[in-house]
């Protein structure tokens, strides 16, 4: 089983042709609302790939909070671990351009009130040999609590460091599977932007320190990893990208589930990869996540 303990938002979407330079104002084309956060999307993906799922965090008292749980309700998620907040339900002000690019600023609202207290409830709830999914969108002392939670339960943490923050060094190391993105792993090491080879360099190191599972996607280059001291390449698909937002949260879902199903590592790596790819191809973040036929076949 899959528990996602993190952030749960209403995402707000513009689409300018390009995104704009400090400063600039630049014509927008459409405007869309979409369910979102990184917890509940990566709930979702779980799902969609047939993980039995539970989502815990905190929701707003608001009209938006029914919008966010939305998809998650219709998935059959459990929902039994989220609660209601005074917070007005967390936002995401979303750009994205032509190319698929995107800027975001996330307004945690209701995430922001998730507290230890809430780490403790949720690890309760789960069982030595679950998975349990994180991110850095809820407060840190309940990511950190959760986490220590995990540990000590025998519960199979992952970590996916993003957004970035300051903590996520300390608070990524506590993991036993760390998810990263090539600029958020190099933020990690703190060595500025590195060559393919120095970045793998440094996933080598880290692993022999930590003996951490470490994932850093790489985009259009698909993934790679190290696992018990081997390295693992996966591949996505070659694809036109529409919206790259909530990919990274596809293949986190699709990462938990695969490995959750008793997929081999290497399985569930490109099992993963080519959701994230698919999740491309549609605008938004929930909606553009793949079900598991659809990565199924093209895996």
């Amino acid at each position: 089983m899959i528990t996602v303990f993190g952030s749960i938002n209403m995402d707000l979407i513009a689409t300018p042709e390009r995104l704009p330079k400090p400063g600039e104002t630049v014509m927008g084309t459409s405007f869309t609302t979409a369910a979102g956060g990184k917890g509940a999307n990566q709930a979702l993906a779980a799902r969609r790939a047939c993980s039995i799922v539970r989502m815990a965090g905190a929701v707003g008292d608001d009209r938006m909070a029914s919008q966010a749980l939305a998809l998650l309700a219709d998935a059959a998620v459990d929902l039994n671990g989220v609660r209601s907040a005074a917070e007005a339900t967390g936002t995401a002000h979303i750009l994205v351009a032509a190319d698929g690019e995107n800027v975001i600023v996330v307004v945690p609202g209701a995430n922001g009130t998730v507290t230890d207290e809430d780490a403790r409830r949720t690890l309760a709830a789960m069982s030595r040999g679950d998975y349990l999914m994180l991110q850095f969108e809820i407060p840190n002392p309940a990511i950190e609590a959760a986490l220590a939670g995990a540990k000590a339960k025998g519960v199979i943490s992952i970590v996916n460091i993003a957004p970035f923050s300051a903590a996520a060094k300390r608070l990524g190391a506590l993991a036993d599977i760390l998810v990263a993105n090539e600029t958020e792993f190099d933020l990690f090491v703190g060595k500025g932007e590195l060559s393919d080879e120095e970045r793998e360099a440094a996933m080598q190191r880290l692993h022999a320190e930590s003996g951490q599972t470490i994932i850093v996607t790489l985009g259009a280059d698909g993934v790679v990893a190290i696992r018990k001291n081997e390295i693992h390449r996966a591949a996505g698909l070659a694809i036109e990208p529409v919206d790259t937002v909530g990919a990274g949260d596809t293949f986190c879902g699709y990462l938990a589930a695969s490995l959750d199903a008793g997929l081999s590592f290497k399985q569930a790596l490109r099992r993963a990869a080519v959701a994230g790819s698919l999740a491309c191809l549609k605008p938004g973040a929930q909606p553009s996540i793949p079900f598991a036929p659809a990565v199924d076949a093209a895996v």
